[in-house]
């Protein structure tokens, strides 16, 4: 085996867009790859200094939403430039911004699948950002990418993931078994 010391290398990881409203309820969005799954109903998400932080200061309410190989590009773009500089960031993605009903933040219709947030903790804030745990309050999906038992169909959705050895994105791809059953075959 080939040793490459300490990276942030941990696999897949998720292709997160961050939606926040800025200080005059303009919708904003940021790509964030580190980011997880923090506890049952939470999630953790590593913030570093930008417009989205200054956004969530503000008002700790968000959404997340999970890229897919249709908004890559887009999705790409919010990650690459700040609203800081690009006032029409997210005119230019060409996503449909629709308001909330759970919290104060925008959904971009665009995407299958988005949590709506509320940060409960900030931890190791600093000047060059923070890590946030925050409350899952609802999950939306759009109903075409349910499963016919009516939850969400991972596999319909085309989501990606980030490669952070080679800089890319990587489509995740079909079901290969069943969590909590294929090991029972192990006797």
């Amino acid at each position: 085996m080939k040793s490459f010391g300490s990276k942030a290398w941990m696999l897949p990881q998720p292709v997160l867009v961050i939606g926040t409203y800025n200080k005059n309820g303009k919708a904003n969005a940021m790509n964030a790859a580190w980011g997880g799954q923090w506890d049952n109903g939470e999630i953790m998400i590593s913030m570093g200094s930008h417009q989205t932080t200054e956004n969530l200061n503000a008002c700790g309410e968000f959404t997340v939403a999970f890229a897919t190989k249709d908004t890559a590009t887009a999705a790409d773009y919010v990650g690459i430039v700040s609203a800081k500089n690009e006032p029409s960031k997210i005119e230019k993605t060409g996503w449909t911004v629709v308001p909330s009903e759970n919290v104060k933040a925008p959904v971009f219709t665009d995407f299958p699948m988005t949590l709506e947030c509320r940060i409960k903790e900030k931890l190791y804030e600093s000047e060059t950002g923070y890590y946030i745990i925050a409350e899952i309050v609802n999950i939306l999906v759009d109903e075409n990418y349910l499963a016919e038992d009516g939850k969400p169909d991972v596999e319909k959705m085309g989501l990606i993931t980030f490669d952070p050895c080679h800089f890319g994105y990587i489509a995740l791809g079909e079901r290969v078994g069943n969590a909590f059953s294929d090991g029972k075959n192990i006797r």
